[in-house]
């Protein structure tokens, strides 16, 4: 039976609402900030699954920072349609996903360096 990865999980989740609401974003014509949400959103967990098979310690640390860094700047975006007038605003549990997902790594990473 294979072992819960609950960050693996989470963060896989919020990739599919990043999806969904980066094509939002096209609907209104939001090119540009669509873009950079769909990459940086989803570069989150795909760090986090490539950090599944690191070859180190410091690797696996790497990569989960690199994850973590995503995360800053997919809240960078979605804070940024948030507060535009002309933006569609982020579900407010896509912001709460982010959240969990920012603590988590923050706990990982932090547990590994020890």
């Amino acid at each position: 039976m294979e072992q819960r990865n609950e960050i693996v999980e989470i963060s896989f989740e919020f990739a599919i609402k990043i999806i969904e609401f980066s094509e939002l974003l096209e609907q209104n014509k939001k090119f540009v900030i669509a873009r950079q949400i769909l990459k940086s959103g989803t570069s989150i967990g795909a760090n986090i699954r490539e950090s599944q098979s690191a070859e180190s310690k410091a690797d696996f640390i790497h990569k989960l920072k690199i994850a973590h860094k995503e995360a800053e700047e997919t809240q960078y975006w979605l804070l940024l349609c948030e507060k535009a007038p002309t933006y569609p605003s982020p579900p407010e549990q896509m912001k709460a996903a982010l959240l969990s997902i920012q603590k988590l790594l923050s706990k990982i990473i932090s547990s590994s360096k020890k």
